[in-house]
């Protein structure tokens, strides 16, 4: 059982940042939900953060006036959808993170999200580049292969679209990489850092395992493969119907966040995370938008790194995300167009 004290070291090692004369209006969209609440929470320890504001369709004041207790130095602001809630809560934003949407349930595929989820996300978007179109947007509601090409499209109509300031967050799947490779080869989870390119479903999440400087059996790397692709559906069975990952989705949520902010407001350099951007990396097979790490800087994306050198078993994971995230995309980018 960890102490108070104990607990307060681990969560500013794991998130603040040295101190900066700067800091940056961060919203989240969906912050009364089961990503919004505790990403909302790991952020109010942000030291880059000078005004957390919050929206969500219900509850966001109580979520607000609870977080605002906490001692560290970020405003905290509640809006609903009345008095202009939305366009309050983003004017002004630097970084807006979207886990709005519904969760995924037993059964469902993130493509099945999509009907609803596109929706929320258009209404979003369309806010956005209303209120703050130079603001960078993080869009963590699934499913994000298409949602992220969903933001595009309206940025594009409505004029202020930057590719370096849109990212889908895939953290989670480098997180759940990460410690899955740290369980078997028994090693920390620092000795154990995973690339994982693609996107964010299924058969578009790669790892890449022979670039992590340790070496697999067939057996492992099959089995770690589909866990780290399918380790969403690990968290929907065990919750028994009751919810999706949101606690790791929210740790991965803040991670990214964080990076970003340490690249925008402390001018810190070499910052490298995984991220589905709009890329050339596939451009030439159709594929407008991938996951490869990206260093971030002070306007966004500074550069998207290669693939790297892959082995077979990888290249034949490639060949099957490639046709399955041109798909997904396309659905995203026709459901504006219509």
């Amino acid at each position: 059982m960890f102490t108070t004290r104990q607990i307060s070291s681990i969560a500013k090692r794991a998130f603040s940042t040295s101190t900066s004369s700067n800091a940056a209006k961060v919203a989240v969209l969906g912050a009364a939900g089961g990503i919004g609440q505790p990403l909302s929470l790991l952020l109010k320890q942000s030291s880059l953060i000078s005004h957390l504001s919050l929206y969500d369709i219900v509850n966001t004041p109580g979520v607000a006036a609870d977080l605002s207790h906490i001692n560290s130095d970020s405003k905290v602001s509640g809006h609903i959808p009345d008095k202009n809630g939305l366009k309050e809560a983003l004017t002004g934003c630097d970084v807006v993170v979207i886990p709005a949407g519904v969760p995924r349930k037993p059964g469902m595929t993130r493509d099945d999200l999509f009907n609803t989820n596109a929706s929320i996300v258009r209404d979003l978007a369309k806010a956005c580049a209303e209120h703050c179109p130079k603001a960078h947007i993080l869009v963590i509601a699934n499913p994000v292969n298409s949602t992220v090409p969903i933001v595009a499209e309206v940025f594009k109509k409505a004029g202020v679209f930057d590719p370096k300031r849109l990212f889908g967050v895939t953290t989670l799947d480098v997180v759940r990489a990460s410690r899955f490779v740290s369980e078997v080869k028994k090693v920390s989870t620092e000795d154990a850092k995973i690339t994982v390119i693609g996107g964010h479903s299924g058969v578009t999440i790669v790892p890449l395992l022979s670039q992590s400087g340790h070496s697999f059996t067939e057996e492992e790397v099959k089995a770690l493969t589909h866990r780290i692709q399918f380790g969403g559906d690990e968290v929907v069975k065990a919750k028994n119907g009751t919810g999706s990952a949101t606690l790791s989705m929210a740790f991965a949520g803040a991670r990214f966040t964080n990076s970003l902010l340490e690249a925008t407001v402390a001018g810190k350099k070499n910052i490298v995370e995984p991220t589905f951007v709009k890329s050339d990396v596939f451009a030439k097979e159709g594929v407008e938008y991938f996951a490869t790490n990206v260093e971030l800087g002070p306007n966004g994306v500074e550069k998207i790194h290669p693939v790297g050198k892959v082995n077979a078993y990888e290249q034949g994971l490639i060949d099957a995300a490639v046709p399955e995230l041109k798909s997904n995309i396309a659905k995203g980018k026709a459901f504006i167009k219509a």
